[in-house]
């Protein structure tokens, strides 16, 4: 039968008016039954149907030298077709055996090149109609622009000219972009190196009907506990297409045309030219393959070629890595995270643990990186001994380079300045803080490119002084800065910050005497459009006009909220009101949006994470398209769970998100915007987890939707999200913290989606099966929704349209269905 409710609706100019809503009222199985069986895709109401249509903002690319701009224009979502398409699903890698590369990867639709000194603009053209563009490089020299085109039946390694804005194929053979990057830029400017499918490769091998005996594994005292990947290799006959498919033979190839086939084939997990443009470090997989690991576990042999592919130097052959051990922070051992000096013509540097690898063992010291400089010979030099694990180098030339370093179990991070031309000197303390504390964040440095394509660090007055950009956290929320930073004394000065009613970030110093920042500046009802401000006289001249995408939504109210938990715990949320409602209108019905998150500091757990003056770009799969419906939304409330000292924070899960979202709905109550029997909690992921667990755990909420979640945790005996512990040494930690324990608890609707080919780790589609046959078995209102061909994140058309008809008819049901008025 059909029952009649109303709520109410906000018209986009926001004027309040009422609509008629029907709701589906489901009477007895054969009803439940009949409804289970539709499976076309449907459609929400027109103003969710604009927000999934409304045209994506380009990206933006700053050319080397700061002459040119790049504007890289995004389609909107696929069709299922193309989803659709065949898929290989090998040791982690989706692969599309007609193209021979990566499946399900986003593209750009056109490319425009923008001069930054006046504004003159010039589409690169030559290129086919409706063209795949992926992998976008610019030439070192900025006067190319590289990228591939992906048609019907292969990938081709395109060049576009920045002087005459025409793009034509550079290259016959088709890229074989299955594994890792497809091409680099070598130094010079006019040759790069690119690997192709191998002209004498053949048919790919083809599975027997009749089998030749069974798939076998064996573990002989050796502990190889790993977390629940996804896509692995299953047999002989997997091994042999993932060999097939990911086989590639190098090539180099100059801006005529000409090309040469350098060194042997073989599965090329990585290609990086060294700074000279004469060397290759070249990294390459090889047998035995893993069934419990993905690709990037698997053995791989590294080695320094010439440019005539001829090996210069093997560095080393690292074996198979499953037994990596299971606390955060732990790393395979030997050498690892191999690459160039960007400073230096051709030094190479590698990493080493030195506990092992193992997190979990008490050391003091973690790691050592090393150098080892051209011609490669003699033993390597260690540049700096690590208490922490290594976090990443950026390189500033002989007298300068930042190395990080960091503890997941303290959350806490250092960088040190070292001089790599006097790797024996100590190390200098530049920071030491809490990676949880976002008050504290000095910023990022900015980097520059080199006149070989290398970025480095960018400093001025003879390397004395750094720039650093951040976001400016705050109590009043995100506001960006760029500061520099006096690297003798440590001490900052503050350049400049962005000032409200925008939100400002810089994006690239375009010229440090002159003062010429590049930014993006937005508002809450502005989209982000790049500006050139003048650091001297604050003058802004803007360079892109990108319109609102959602003109239907400017109005949409926006704030930042503060409450407290009954433990004393600080929370934030970001509360989003339709356009033109007022208090007078009294509570509308609510969507919660959110994502727990463990902490080690109550402070930290309690800090503002977002800015009043961002632009509301209503992502369609984010809770914000409700707000088209007339709905509140209450974004990214707070779910901290807080494990200070020697606690572990799951050991109180429950209790914590229980508290938090408490304490979110009598805010949003006390400010008279919703009503608590007309509140729904949603979540994606861990989220989705979060939602299975309120609703088991507390009667909160009028109704759920969990989107992609896992929900039975003893399935991720290993850990998950940020749970160290196994099974077997907390088993009561995920007894409770699994929803599928307390399915019988869960008495409020609850609609469960979920992508059929999830290739996330631990979210197999099976969870949401199982949870649903629990529910169902325990007479509980659900609805199990599988979305085919799409993954962890949905990307087709019809798939999102779809859900987000599932979201609103269970909303507008369970939620806006006799609302009171």
């Amino acid at each position: 039968m059909t029952k009649v409710v109303w709520r109410r609706h906000f018209q986009p100019l926001g004027t309040p008016v009422f609509v008629l809503v029907t709701a589906l009222v489901f009477c007895g199985e054969a009803v439940a039954q009949q409804a289970a069986s539709k499976t076309v895709y449907r459609v929400p109401p027109e103003p969710i149907t604009a927000v999934v249509d409304a045209p994506l903002t380009p990206l933006v690319s700053v050319g080397p030298g700061g002459e040119w701009m790049l504007l890289m224009e995004r389609p909107s979502l696929p069709s299922i077709v193309e989803l659709a398409q065949p898929e290989l699903r090998l040791a982690g890698l989706r692969i599309n055996p007609r193209t021979n590369g990566p499946n399900r990867r986003p593209h750009f639709s056109g490319l425009i090149l923008k001069r930054i000194k006046d504004g003159d603009e010039k589409p690169i053209l030559g290129v086919p109609p409706q063209p795949r563009i992926q992998n976008v490089r610019w030439s070192p020299d900025g006067q190319h622009v590289a990228f591939t085109l992906t048609q019907e039946n292969g990938i081709g390694l395109w060049i576009a000219n920045v002087e005459t804005a025409q793009a034509r194929p550079l290259l016959d053979a088709r890229v074989n972009a299955a594994y890792g990057t497809p091409f680099e830029w070598v130094a010079d400017g006019h040759t790069l190196v690119c690997t192709v499918v191998p002209t004498n490769r053949g048919p790919a091998p083809r599975r027997s009907v009749v089998p030749n005996g069974p798939v076998a594994q064996e573990s002989i005292g050796k502990k190889a506990a790993a977390r629940t990947y996804q896509d692995l290799l299953a047999s002989p006959h997997d091994e042999a297409v993932f060999e097939h498919y990911t086989t590639a033979q190098v090539v180099r190839v100059t801006l005529d045309g000409k090309s040469q086939t350098i060194g042997p084939a073989g599965i090329i997990r990585r290609i990086r030219p060294a700074p000279s443009g004469k060397l290759l470090l070249v990294e390459t997989v090889h047998r035995p393959f893993s069934y419990l690991v993905p690709a990037f576990r698997f053995p791989y042999r590294v080695e320094v070629w010439d440019l005539e592919g001829r090996v210069v130097r093997e560095v080393t052959d690292l074996p198979l890595v499953e037994d990596v051990p299971i606390p955060f922070g732990s790393v395979p051992t030997g050498p690892r995270s191999f690459g160039w000096r960007n400073d230096a013509p051709a030094t190479l540097y590698w990493v080493e643990a030195q506990d092992g690898g193992d997190a979990g063992k008490k050391a003091d010291v973690r790691d050592r990186v090393y150098l080892l400089p051209a011609p490669f010979t003699g033993d390597p030099i260690p540049l700096i001994t690590l208490g922490l694990r290594y976090a990443g180098i950026l390189w500033g030339g002989d007298e300068l380079a930042l190395v990080r370093e960091r503890w997941w179990q303290t959350r806490r991070t250092r960088t040190w300045v070292v001089r790599p031309h006097a790797p024996g000197d100590a190390p200098r303390l530049l920071f030491d803080r809490s990676t949880e504390d976002r008050y504290s964040d000095p910023g990022q440095p900015l980097m520059r490119r080199t006149p070989s394509g290398q970025w480095v660090l960018q400093t001025a007055n003879n390397g004395r002084t750094l720039f650093l950009t951040g976001q400016g956290a705050s109590p009043q929320g995100n506001r960006p800065f760029l500061d520099e930073l006096d690297l003798p004394t440590r001490k900052s000065n503050r350049r400049w910050q962005s000032q409200a009613p925008y939100y400002e970030n810089p994006i690239e110093l375009l010229h440090e005497e002159k003062g010429l920042l590049l930014t993006s500046r937005e508002s809450v009802d502005e989209p982000p459009n790049h500006f050139l401000r003048d650091l001297r006289t604050n003058e802004l001249r803007q360079l892109t006009d990108f319109p609102h995408p959602t003109p239907h939504l400017i109005g949409v109210q926006k704030q930042l909220i503060t409450y407290e938990r009954a433990d004393g715990v600080q929370l934030t949320a970001t509360l989003y009101l339709p356009p033109g409602y007022s208090p007078e209108d009294g509570p509308l019905p609510m969507l919660m949006w959110a994502y727990p998150r463990e902490f080690k500091s109550a402070d930290a757990a309690g800090q503002v994470t977002d800015s009043p003056y961002r632009f509301v770009r209503v992502n369609p799969r984010s809770a914000l398209p409700w707000l088209a419906h007339g709905y509140a939304v209450l974004d990214n409330p707070a779910m901290p769970i807080v494990g200070e000292g020697d606690k572990e924070p799951n050991d109180t899960y429950v209790e914590q998100l229980v508290a938090s979202a408490k304490a979110a709905i009598e805010e949003v109550v006390r400010r008279g915007v919703a009503d608590p029997k007309h509140i729904a909690i949603g979540g994606h992921s861990y989220g989705a987890f979060m939602v299975g667990n309120l609703l088991a755990h507390s009667d909160l909420f009028a109704a759920g939707i969990a989107r992609s979640g896992a929900y039975n945790r003893t399935l991720t005996p290993f850990g998950f999200q940020r749970e160290q512990r196994t099974l077997w040494q907390a088993p009561e930690v995920y007894f409770r913290m699994s929803p599928f324990m307390h399915a019988d608890k869960i008495n409020e609707p609850i609609l469960l989606i979920h992508g059929m080919a999830d290739n996330n780790s631990g979210t197999f589609p099976f969870q949401s099966r199982r949870l649903y046959h629990a529910l169902k078995g325990h007479g509980a209102t659900v609805r199990l929704v599988m979305l085919p061909h799409e993954s962890h994140g949905y990307r087709a058309r019809e798939s999102v349209l779809h859900m987000l008809w599932e979201m609103t008819e269970w909303l507008d049901r369970y939620i806006a269905g006799d609302f009171p008025e």
